[in-house]
């Protein structure tokens, strides 16, 4: 540091210890900046709590994930059945027009769906827990020139 930025360190470090050591308004003052940094120690612990927290949480989440998918389960067919719209109201955007069938964890798709979607939807059924097959018989169309992919789509 060259003696400009050392003489400007210097009157800057005497003006605050003056405005903290001042005879009159120095202890409200000291008293204000012992305020600040405690509540800034308290907010930072309580930042690094909610992301231990969070870290915790998304790891169990990720562990059960991980013993789902090596566990088969059997599910019943009515629970598999709204798992799987879900899954479809995810991914495809006219999901009335798609029927699921289901029966001993065997899926079977039917109706319209665009090209762009099919694979997604396949995909997003085939990951779904219980299932074990999934039987395509959709309509794959370039566009949405069917009565029930017109409107109503969320894209």
């Amino acid at each position: 540091m060259n003696k400009r930025g050392k003489l400007i360190s210097a009157l800057l470090a005497g003006a605050g210890l003056m405005y903290l050591l001042d005879p009159e308004r120095g202890a409200r003052r000291r008293a204000l900046v012992r305020d600040k940094a405690i509540r800034a120690r308290h907010k930072l612990s309580d930042g690094f709590g909610a992301t231990t927290r969070d870290l915790k949480n998304r790891a169990g989440g990720r562990l059960a994930e991980l013993r789902s998918r090596w566990r088969q389960e059997d599910v019943d067919d009515e629970i598999l059945h709204e798992r799987i719209r879900s899954a479809v109201g995810r991914v495809v955007s006219h999901t009335g027009a798609i029927e699921v069938d289901v029966l001993g964890g065997r899926v079977t798709l039917r109706g319209p769906v665009l090209q762009g979607e099919l694979d997604d939807l396949l995909g997003a059924v085939g990951r779904v827990a219980g299932v074990r097959e999934v039987t395509n018989e959709l309509e794959v169309h370039p566009s949405v020139d069917v009565p029930p992919l017109q409107g109503g789509g969320r894209r």
